[in-house]
């Protein structure tokens, strides 16, 4: 006899995004017409073509594999040394952060990364996330049994529920009680804010204080436009001792459909065993990727290592303008429809509140329906999130103004 693992039992109404592909697909099966004028404004996906400095080091890169002098076979698990040494000094060393090129480890994706890291944890932590949150942090760690079962409203035991409100804007305050492992995502998803230094130090100084660990998902710092906000939580003193960081090529470089992205576990963070003795991450991550990992292709490491060219910058930089870009038109459009808006400053999503009375799938059917626009309910994200929606600002500047337009034409 087989079995199977009973915590997959657990998880409630299949991932956020095939619900909502799943309702898209049944309008657009029963009115032809409307499909055609359909907007997708929902997953964050990107939209525009790649930088061509990333094209062109693409082609540079099939060609070597073209050729036996420079083939490339199996390539290190845990990345490049020379794309390891590019993220370091760039991202890190140039911004004044201490990062070795040893402790970056290259992904195929943060998201994956995200859950993964948790074979590293053991099973006895006291988990907090946000609530609204990225619905894959919660999902991976009731897929690993770090959870009860989930509540009326979706909500699972052992939990710790940290709620994001207007009030706080939408960044949690450190809990009361201890907790072991913190999920922080900032700029966030969903809601678009981006956490101050004060903020940040205040849970580096948590972290500390009771030997936890936060897990930083940075995987929009790129678009963080305020020069006060740090892009990096090792921009706080102490982090080093109690953060592993998450970031990702896929909105930066546009690299959704590519594949890469890289995390950063320092040296000097440790964790507790059961006989009480404090170890270090950093080998157990290392003999973690190296065991379940063959690495991100050759071809593809080259693609990422050609965006801190100084073509690869200027581009990624017109990017990501163009998408914020994006992001004011929605703003100003559904502000403009009488809506309270959130976010959509430093980064490319804009966090909605529905008109009184109206629940955040009620919402979603609304601005489906009559305005043919997907568009990302706020329940989806958690309970906190019930009574907003998402907009998502990849997309062309056509249609981030048409969806502006149209929001203004609904009727409530």
């Amino acid at each position: 006899m087989a079995y199977l693992n009973d915590n997959y039992l657990k998880l409630k109404a299949g991932y956020l995004f095939p619900e909502i592909g799943r309702r898209v697909k049944a309008f657009c099966d029963g009115n032809a017409e409307a499909a055609q004028r359909l907007i997708r404004c929902g997953i964050g996906d990107v939209t525009e073509p790649l930088p061509p400095a990333v094209v062109a080091a693409l082609h540079k890169a099939v060609d070597e594999m073209a050729a036996r002098e420079t083939f490339r076979g199996y390539g290190p698990e845990q990345g490049y040394d020379w794309l390891r040494a590019a993220i370091a000094q760039h991202d890190f060393r140039a911004r004044g952060i201490d990062i070795a090129d040893d402790e970056i480890f290259v992904s195929d994706g943060s998201k994956c990364d995200c859950g993964s890291i948790l074979d590293v944890l053991g099973a006895k932590n006291k988990i907090a996330i946000s609530d609204p949150v990225y619905p894959v942090y919660v999902d991976t760690n009731v897929m690993a049994g770090h959870t009860g079962e989930a509540n009326e409203v979706g909500a699972y035991g052992k939990i710790v529920y940290l709620p994001c409100r207007p009030s706080n804007g939408f960044i949690p305050e450190p809990p009361k009680k201890h907790v072991d492992v913190i999920y922080l995502c900032s700029p966030n998803n969903p809601t678009g804010a981006a956490a101050t230094r004060a903020q940040l130090e205040a849970w580096v100084k948590f972290a500390l204080a009771n030997k936890s660990i936060i897990l930083f998902d940075a995987a929009y710092e790129a678009y963080i436009k305020d020069p006060a906000i740090p892009h990096s939580i090792y921009e706080i003193p102490g982090a080093r001792e109690c953060a592993i960081e998450f970031r990702s090529f896929s909105k930066n470089g546009g690299f959704t459909g590519v594949r890469c992205a890289l995390t950063v576990v320092p040296k000097s963070l440790l964790a507790q065993t059961k006989s009480g003795e404090f170890k270090p991450l950093h080998p157990l991550w290392a003999r973690r990727m190296t065991t379940k990992f063959n690495g991100v292709s050759y071809i593809v490491q080259r693609a990422a290592e050609a965006l801190y060219s100084p073509e690869g910058k200027a581009q990624v930089a017109a990017l990501i303008a163009h998408y914020m870009g994006n992001a004011a038109v929605l703003r100003a459009g559904a502000r403009k429809a009488g809506l309270k808006v959130f976010g959509g400053e430093n980064a490319p999503y804009i966090w909605v509140r529905t008109p009184k009375g109206v629940t955040s799938w009620q919402a979603f059917d609304k601005i489906l329906h009559a305005a043919n626009v997907v568009i990302t309910p706020g329940s989806g994200f958690g309970s906190k999130g019930e009574g907003f929606f998402r907009i998502s600002a990849f997309n062309s500047r056509a249609n981030a103004e048409e969806v502006a337009r149209r929001l203004q034409e609904l009727k409530w």
